[in-house]
């Protein structure tokens, strides 16, 4: 099982912000401390703002700060919401490059499967929140500012 890569953000922004719920954080800072590039990371906060997760203020002091529902957010919720992909497998074709059916489509158990192994996989995450993975005993490294030359 792999995350998309928009669920992937969403967590590193939420657990960046988790570690610390008291400090507000440009989009910029979180792209800096994640590893990921701006634009995603907007993108990210645009939509965990919209989920009640993020309070978001713009401007000169704005950033992004995590919310008490945001640090409540269940894992697995999240991140089945976030996935767009029907199968783990293309049995359709749709994405293949000949766009063929699989020949098995009809007869195959192996989908039913693999959709009851995906939901157990958000299933495994349902009880884990983002304070559960932000917790004092989580370890997250934020950037240190650098600090202006004298």
């Amino acid at each position: 099982m792999k995350l998309n890569a928009f669920g992937d953000v969403c967590l590193r922004t939420l657990m960046i912000l988790g570690a610390r719920p008291d400090r507000q954080m440009t989009g910029r800072d979180i792209a800096d401390a994640v590893g990921t590039p701006y634009n995603h990371v907007s993108k990210a906060i645009l939509e965990l703002k919209r989920r009640g997760a993020l309070d978001v203020t713009r401007g000169r002091n704005g950033g992004a700060r995590i919310t008490e529902a945001g640090l409540a957010l269940s894992i697995g919720a999240l991140l089945r919401d976030l996935d767009t992909q029907t199968d783990i497998v293309d049995c359709t074709g749709q994405d293949s490059p000949n766009g063929h059916a699989c020949p098995l489509l009809e007869g195959c158990r192996l989908r039913h499967s693999l959709a009851r192994a995906r939901e157990a996989f958000y299933a495994e995450l349902d009880g884990t929140t983002v304070a559960d993975l932000t917790g004092s005993d989580a370890v997250v490294r934020l950037p240190m500012p650098s600090l202006p030359a004298r």
